[in-house]
């Protein structure tokens, strides 16, 4: 199995339970690993065979911006989905942090896995 990864996407969006959160963006990090089978694109080195991380970047980004969610949880299982459909992902783990969300930590988040790991 291969793995295509993004690390540290941020994103400026609405998200948050409480209403001061609601009147405000915050930062948003993602970090996101998907199973790919990358023979293809690298047997011919053709982009079009390969995962584009550029558009699964605009993707999170236009959908983090595009939608308001209170939980953290939910904007990991939503953009999660959303990957995996898209573009025919198998395999994804998403670590969404909100930093500065706890006064005393440096970050916070879920870490999710969904979908089946396959080998190449």
């Amino acid at each position: 199995m291969d793995l295509v990864f993004i690390e540290k996407l941020e994103v400026f969006t609405t998200i948050g339970v409480y209403e001061w959160e609601k009147g405000i963006t915050q930062r948003l990090v993602f970090d996101l690993t998907m199973a790919h089978d990358n023979m293809p694109a690298a047997s011919t080195d053709d982009i079009n065979k390969a995962l584009d991380y550029a558009a699964v970047s605009q993707a999170v980004t236009e959908f983090a911006q595009g939608n308001v969610f209170e939980l953290v949880e939910t904007m990991a299982e939503r953009t999660a989905a959303l990957l995996m459909e898209q573009f025919s992902i198998p395999w994804i783990r998403l670590k969404l942090s909100k930093p500065g969300a706890v006064a005393n930590a440096a970050n916070v988040g879920v870490c999710i896995e969904r979908g089946l790991k396959t080998p190449n």
